[in-house]
């Protein structure tokens, strides 16, 4: 048996630069997952690390798609079209989302009937034991029609099955309320399609109250009100974890209190941590994308590698090529 590819890292763009972007690759490496960095010379390799030089990156103040194309050493799509090539197994980044995006989908290409790739995240569901919460799309399709809303459920079934294991995942439409004709047209619309749908198991609409509630264990939407979906979890997060500690500091018994809690908050703290789940991946693509956060941690960094490890080892891409042909989920079975 061949040793598995090597995942394909950008070392430019996470805010901390690129040696917290090694320091982040030499966590996933001891575990035993190969990687080769595309990032400046100077660059400490360790074993279980290839360096790949280029002293060219794509920032977020340029317009992807140009700067891609006039760009073939940026370290994004270098890290790209490694992966295209055969050379490395999967794509992680914390650099320019929009760079990223567009970098691996035009190295990677759209899978086979596959409308427009999404941006899907795991989003952990407090005080459960339940696999995470795929959330998706969480910001690479603002426009959506109908049709790229039911692939989005069938691409985030796949991804929940194939990689975190969720029997017969529940896939729900995001909307404004539950009943079937509640939101924009687009949504009604799709769900009209889905309640039929074969090979995946809708559950109907939820509304954000219910995001968090283990309801669902995927829901769908567009990429803009994804984004902000996502953007106000990780500050309501942030704002509650300051809250408790500043009302843990307010007195003597409120102090002695949040000693007995801290243990029981420090695990819910890391638990809604984005650096857990390491970023989001591009799903309908004919490889493995991960987008991390730019303000990871070496954690994060480490567990986007992991997650596009995984993906690649559970076969992911081809699992869910496979329901998508199965299903008529794909783009010659849609109406345009």
């Amino acid at each position: 048996m061949s040793p598995p590819l090597p995942v394909a890292l950008d070392a430019y763009g996470a805010d901390g630069g690129p040696e917290l972007v090694l320091e982040g690759a030499r966590l996933a490496a001891a575990d035993g997952i190969p990687i080769r960095i595309f990032g400046p010379s100077g660059l400490e390799v360790t074993n279980g690390i290839e360096l790949d030089s280029t002293t060219e990156w794509i920032g977020n103040e340029t317009e992807p798609v140009a700067a891609v194309r006039s760009t073939p050493d940026a370290s994004v799509v270098r890290a790209a079209a490694a992966v295209a090539e055969g050379r490395c197994s999967s794509l992680a980044s914390a650099g320019s989302t929009g760079a990223t995006m567009t970098a691996a989908l035009f190295a990677l290409k759209r899978a086979q009937g596959v409308h427009r790739p999404a941006l899907a995240v795991q989003i952990p569901v407090p005080a459960t034991d339940r696999p995470p919460l795929v959330f998706l799309d969480c910001g690479a399709n603002t426009d959506v029609r109908p049709q790229h809303l039911i692939q989005f459920a069938f691409l985030g079934s796949a991804f929940s099955a194939a990689v975190l294991g969720t029997e017969s995942p529940g896939v729900a439409l995001l909307s404004v309320g539950e009943e079937q004709k509640k939101g924009r047209p687009d949504v009604v619309a799709a769900h009209e399609a889905l309640i039929d749908a074969e090979g995946i198991r809708f559950i109907g609409n939820v509304e954000g109250r219910d995001l968090l509630s283990g309801e669902a264990d995927v829901i769908v939407t567009d990429g803009f009100t994804g984004n902000v979906t996502l953007k106000t979890l990780e500050g309501t997060a942030r704002a509650v974890a300051d809250a408790v500690r500043a009302a843990a500091r307010s007195g003597p018994l409120a102090a002695a209190g949040g000693l007995l809690l801290r243990p029981a908050l420090g695990g819910l703290r890391r638990t809604m941590d984005p650096n857990a789940v390491g970023g989001a991946i591009l799903l309908g693509l004919r490889g493995v994308a991960v987008v991390a956060h730019g303000s990871s941690t070496p954690e994060g960094i480490a567990n986007a590698v992991r997650l596009a490890h995984r993906a690649v080892s559970e076969r992911a891409v081809e699992r869910t090529a496979e329901l998508l042909a199965t299903s008529g989920a794909r783009r010659d079975a849609l109406r345009d």
